[in-house]
C-alpha cells in the first residue's frame, strides 16, 4: 500500500497523467466555453429586456432617467441579444468583445445614479442584492478581457481567423 502512495507509486503516476490529459483538454475547451456562455447569457438577458419582462428594468431605467424608460431598456435589451449572438457565433469578435466590455463597465452608472438602491444604509461594504447583481459584472468583465486576450488576430488577406504564429507570440510577451 505505501508503494501505490509515495511519489513514484502507480497511483501517483496514473493520477499525473489523468490530471495532464484533463488539462490539455480544458484547455481546447476553456475559451470556446467561455466565449459561447458568456454570449448566451447576454442573449437571455437582453431577450428578457426586449420582452418587458426582465427584473431590472426599473434599475436600468432609474440609471438612465433623462430617457424614455421603455424605448431605453428595450434598446439595451436589443444589443445585448445583438452582442450575444456576436460572440456566440463568432463573428466580428474584435468588435463586439470590446464593446460588451464597454458596455458592462456602463452598468456600474448604477452606483453612482442609485445608491440607495445598491448600498445598504448608505455603506459601500454592504452591498444590496441589486448591488451585488451589478458587482458580478467584474467577473463578466474579466471575462471578457479574456477572451479579447485570446481573440485569434486576422490574417492580412482577410482569410480565415489564425491564431498567432509562434514568433507573434515571442513579440507580443516582448
Amino acid at each position: 500500500m505505501k508503494t501505490l502512495l509515495r511519489g513514484g507509486g502507480l497511483l501517483v503516476r496514473f493520477g499525473g497523467a489523468a490530471e495532464a490529459r484533463l488539462v490539455q483538454v480544458l484547455r481546447l475547451a476553456a475559451m470556446p466555453s467561455l466565449r459561447f456562455l458568456l454570449g448566451v447569457v447576454f442573449m437571455w438577458f437582453g431577450a428578457l429586456k426586449v420582452a418587458g419582462v426582465s427584473p431590472v428594468a426599473g434599475m436600468v431605467a432609474g440609471t438612465l432617467p433623462w430617457a424614455d424608460p421603455h424605448v431605453v431598456v428595450t434598446v439595451l435589451g436589443g444589443v445585448e441579444v445583438l452582442l450575444g449572438v456576436l460572440v456566440v457565433t463568432g463573428i466580428a469578435l474584435r468588435l463586439a468583445l470590446p464593446v460588451l466590455a464597454a458596455h458592462l463597465c456602463g452598468t456600474f452608472l448604477t452606483f453612482v445614479m442609485l445608491p440607495g438602491l445598491m448600498f445598504t444604509q448608505g455603506d459601500p461594504l454592504l452591498l444590496t442584492a441589486d448591488g451585488e447583481f451589478v458587482m458580478k459584472n467584474l467577473v463578466l468583465i474579466g471575462a471578457t478581457l479574456a477572451l479579447i486576450a485570446h481573440c485569434p488576430a486576422r490574417s492580412r488577406n482577410r482569410g480565415p481567423a489564425q491564431p498567432l504564429t509562434a514568433r507573434a507570440q515571442a513579440s507580443v510577451q516582448e
